[in-house]
């Protein structure tokens, strides 16, 4: 089915057009699921990691549904971190002009009035739940033209503690709107949320995750402690990585290390939970744009952003679970293309790594050989053979 257009799930030749000058011509497994019955106007429930495509899932029916004469806003999508809100605004614009539709983010960490000025006239409204609460609190946007209602990562928002919010949210949203729920998982107290939220909803499960796993080449590296960074310095060094994500385990750890690397010629900048929301964005955007390849991040600093083109991922820290590998090593091999991750792995660290590459079906690719026969990491047989073609014109399947 790759052969597959827009066209074929019924997406309109304005918006399809949009979609084609970006080089997003095939849908990708979740659009193919989600659009036609989202198009229809039913309730839906998708289960789709982050990097699956699922953004547009819900964008493109939000732009085809809406109309410009629709009272503002007409559809609301709720994300649970800053990044991800901003991701989804982004990837919204394009596609919405066509329709002669507004968009609008809100989040907090930056001035509040600008946000409420825009939310006001917006179709439709991409926020945060606490900075949606606060713009409600003040009268500056009301809920009672909502049509579509999105939440996005809806198993991160519970994480996170925003339950609460959600509820008295969604509470003041007509009940007769169309509600697209979507979360890594529909089990647990996100099942039971997705049943309170939705009416006889379609229900989609798209969950590629072990066999993208095994798509991406997956490298251990046994590394001494004292070692650590001069095996970094190296890796980055190859010549065949493009952008590429390093993971440490503290916000301190990540401003050590981008020091660190600049010390070593090697520029780079970091994202964590004290840098203030303007410091994350321009970090965030020079690292997209390429003009640095390197972005030091902590887990939840990094939870949403998806950026295309990321070739390598590296866990300079050890991840503590197997879900942490699996939400670290997603951020490469997006979109079909090739990706490398790379652990170090200290020497007290290989039982438990080994316990986690055993859980994922990579104990084959497990070892506690010396680094040097492992062959350097990102080499030949690491290198992103679409690196040139992921810079641009790649979907950007933005979710968190």
């Amino acid at each position: 089915m790759s052969h597959q257009t827009f066209a074929d799930l019924g997406v309109s030749q304005p918006v399809s057009a949009a979609l084609a000058q970006r080089d997003i011509e095939s849908p990708f497994a979740v659009q193919r699921l989600v659009v036609p019955d989202a198009l229809e106007g039913h309730d839906v429930l998708a289960k789709s990691p982050t990097g699956s495509g699922k953004t547009l899932a819900f964008l493109i029916p939000i732009v085809e549904r809406l109309q410009r004469g629709d009272a503002a806003p007409s559809a609301l999508i709720l994300a649970p971190t800053r990044e991800l809100a901003g991701q989804i605004a982004d990837e919204a614009y394009d596609i919405a002009k066509v329709r002669g539709l507004q968009v609008a983010v809100a989040y907090g960490g930056v001035g509040i009035h600008q946000q409420a000025k825009k939310a006001r006239t917006a179709h439709i409204l991409v926020a945060t739940p606490g900075r949606l609460l606060d713009l409600m609190e003040r009268g500056a946007v009301k809920l009672d033209n909502v049509q579509i209602l999105v939440l996005d990562e809806a198993d991160r928002m519970l994480d996170m503690g925003f339950r609460p919010d959600v509820d008295r949210i969604v509470s003041t949203t007509p009940r007769d709107r169309q509600t697209l729920f979507f979360s890594a998982t529909l089990g647990g107290e996100a099942g039971r949320l997705a049943d309170v939220y939705t009416n006889n909803p379609k229900r989609h499960e798209h969950v590629p995750t072990v066999a993208k796993i095994k798509q991406i080449e997956h490298r251990f590296l046994p590394v001494a402690h004292e070692d650590k960074l001069d095996t970094l310095v190296e890796t980055l060094r190859d010549g065949e990585r493009d952008l590429t994500l390093v993971f440490v385990r503290t916000k301190r750890g990540a401003d050590r290390l981008v020091k660190r690397l600049d010390r070593s010629g090697i520029e780079s900048v970091s994202i964590h939970g004290d840098k203030s929301q303007n410091q994350r964005e321009r970090a965030l955007a020079r690292f997209e744009a390429g003009k640095v390849d390197v972005l030091v991040a902590t887990d939840v600093a990094a939870r949403g952003i998806d950026v295309s083109g990321v070739s390598h991922v590296i866990n300079f820290d050890a991840p503590e679970d197997h879900e942490g590998y699996v939400h670290r090593t997603g951020r490469t091999g997006r979109a079909g293309n090739d990706g490398v991750a790379i652990t170090f792995v200290l020497g007290e660290q290989e039982k438990d790594m080994g316990k986690i590459a055993d859980a994922l079906g990579l104990a084959h690719g497990f070892t506690v050989a010396k680094p040097e026969v492992q062959g350097r990491p990102g080499g030949p047989n690491g290198r992103n053979r679409n690196r040139n073609r992921n810079r641009s014109g790649r979907q950007r399947s933005r979710a968190a």
